[in-house]
């Protein structure tokens, strides 16, 4: 599902669209999940998970905390529920933030197709305020749908050019509705797919061969983004950020076509990222336009994303080996990135099969739970046959095979037994 870090981004993506004029094209995000305060931060309103400034995170950060607690059986606090609610205008998008929720958004303020699309994933789960959340996301559902470019995809605003992340966003996210996102079709014809597949790099290409582009460059090229090649493998392979790894293993593999699916090009991406964690477990940073360090650094929040994706393709090996460097590797990312950052680490964990509560000797559901109201309920306080309810779900998930139909199997078989026995003690009468 993606990168936490892209609602933060925003900032950072103004300044450089703004230095570098038409065409320029916005970063994979540095920046931390939660900007920091500054002196003219909005207050952090009750409600909101996190301490830090909401401006540009305040809604991708609650959504994701909710996603992360579905994932691990924790049901948000109506407060925290509410406060989600509120922030929607009322033609159905999300800003990224907004202060006053006491009308409806004002004229000229920026929707944003990611807080949408996220917010709309994170109230499917939820049980508290059914009646406006099931509303809710019926009007960002339509919203999502009316804001899509002519290319089929969408960019981060209405009206912006498609890009990578914010496409695959929203696949997901209407794929997690129950929508099918081929059938979603802007008004020339073109779907979502025909869009992630304009920044798919063919497998020969050097570097970078199978991954995605965040946007052609001015000249039309193409180069490779980790942080978009996350987030179209799970939307070319239909899936979203709630999905379990696939099994058995598959064996990584990118191979070009002569009419490239979006699922081909989502496993070609796969490829590019598992043969990319193969090297240290790891992801790296880009560097930052205008350094020159050629030091690579570890890109905590990216080999989150990249674990979950792996394992959604089915190379539960190449996301073991992410996850395992992450649970050694990740606390202080997480502690400084707050409840966005820990909810990255608990989806990526619960895709990969690991346990997020006990994640490098840490609960890391705990640590997310810790950022905002209390929860009103967790898996100790939920009544104890909907919790078995949930683990027979699980385990016929996992295994495929229905457990209601495995009784019956024990049923009929036990009489069958019973006829036999009752034969054969039949005999033995004199």
């Amino acid at each position: 599902m993606t990168t936490v870090r892209r609602g933060a981004t925003a900032l950072a993506a103004t300044a450089v669209l703004l230095a570098g004029g038409a065409g320029a094209v916005a970063p994979a995000a540095h920046a931390a999940p939660s900007p920091a305060p500054s002196p003219s931060a909005p207050a952090v309103p009750a409600g909101l998970y996190g301490a830090k400034d909401p401006t540009y995170d305040g809604v991708w950060r609650q959504s994701l905390a909710f996603m992360a607690q579905q994932a691990t059986g924790v049901e948000p606090a109506g407060q925290a529920v509410a406060w989600l609610l509120d922030q929607q205008c009322d033609d159905g998008g999300f800003p990224s933030f907004r202060a006053d929720t006491a009308g409806d958004c004002p004229a000229g303020k920026p929707l944003d197709t990611n807080a949408t699309a996220v917010a709309l994933q994170a109230l499917k789960g939820v049980d508290s305020h059914e009646d406006r959340t099931r509303q809710a996301r019926e009007d960002a559902t339509a919203w999502l749908k009316r804001v899509q470019n002519h290319d089929g995809g969408w960019g981060y605003n209405p009206g912006s050019p498609s890009d990578a992340n914010s496409t695959a966003l929203v696949v997901s996210a209407l794929a997690a509705v129950g929508e099918e996102p081929g059938s979603v079709r802007a008004a020339g014809g073109k779907s979502p797919y025909d869009a992630l597949l304009t920044f798919a790099l063919p497998c020969s290409a050097k570097p970078g061969g199978g991954a995605f582009a965040y946007q052609p460059e001015k000249d039309g090229t193409l180069r490779a983004n980790d942080d978009a090649t996350a987030a179209a493998v799970l939307a070319g392979l239909g899936k979203h950020a709630l999905v379990r790894g696939v099994t058995p293993d598959q064996e990584p593999t990118c191979v070009d076509a002569a009419k490239p699916t979006a699922e081909r090009a989502a496993r070609n991406g796969a490829a590019h990222l598992a043969a990319a964690v193969a090297k240290t477990g790891h992801l790296d940073l880009p560097p930052m336009p205008g350094t020159t360090t050629t030091a690579a650094q570890p890109d905590v929040g990216n080999t989150a994303d990249a674990a979950l994706s792996l394992a959604a393709a089915g190379h539960r090996e190449a996301a073991t080996r992410a996850v395992t460097w992450l649970e050694g590797n990740s606390a202080a990312w997480a502690k400084e990135g707050g409840p966005a950052a820990y909810a990255q680490l608990v989806l990526a964990a619960h895709t990969a099969g690991a346990d997020p509560r006990a994640f490098g000797g840490a609960d890391l559901v705990a640590q997310l739970n810790a950022t905002g109201p209390k929860p009103a309920s967790t898996p100790d306080t939920r009544d104890r046959g909907e919790a078995e309810k949930e683990e027979t779900a699980k385990k016929e998930e996992e295994s495929g095979f229905p457990v209601w139909l495995l009784v019956a199997v024990f049923l009929v078989a036990g009489i069958g037994v019973g006829f036999l026995l009752s034969g054969r003690g039949g005999k033995r009468k004199p």
